[in-house]
């Protein structure tokens, strides 16, 4: 299993993963594109850049192999490149997901999450989490 970073030219694979998934998720133009993959890709997150770190917008592992650690090792391998803290919103029933790959309710957001926040809980109930470093495990 590799956690590797895609290239641009490489973006069609990744929604075309996202699509066999049946999943809402898109590649972001901007964002830098992550994948876990084996002879294909198994998971895919999508780390937008914004001051200071990094907001993960999205983490999807195929249903055939979820509970395997593929999303944390994912997050883990992206994040000890990046570099910096990773901030993500999320439904309140994915909390204990996240809290075991080592995210935390966040105190404080970058400006720029804290306006998006906002207007996303206008509509819907979302936690803001965050993870200074990347794990260990």
């Amino acid at each position: 299993m590799e956690f590797i970073e895609l290239l641009p030219q490489a973006r069609p694979l990744l929604d075309k993963f996202y699509k066999l998934q049946r999943s809402r998720m898109r590649s972001v133009g901007n964002a830098r594109w992550w994948v876990a993959r084996d002879s294909e890709i198994i998971a895919a997150a999508n780390f937008m850049p914004i001051s200071g770190g990094h907001w993960l917008t999205g983490l999807h592992v195929a249903i055939a192999h979820r509970n395997k650690g593929y999303g944390r090792g994912l997050l883990n391998g992206a994040q000890a490149s990046l570099g910096g803290p990773v901030w993500l919103f999320c439904a309140p029933e994915l909390h204990d997901y996240y809290r075991r790959a080592g995210l935390e309710e966040a105190v404080t957001l970058p400006s720029e999450l804290a306006q998006r926040l906002e207007r996303y809980r206008a509509s819907k109930d979302l936690l803001a989490l965050v993870r200074a470093e990347a794990a260990t495990a």
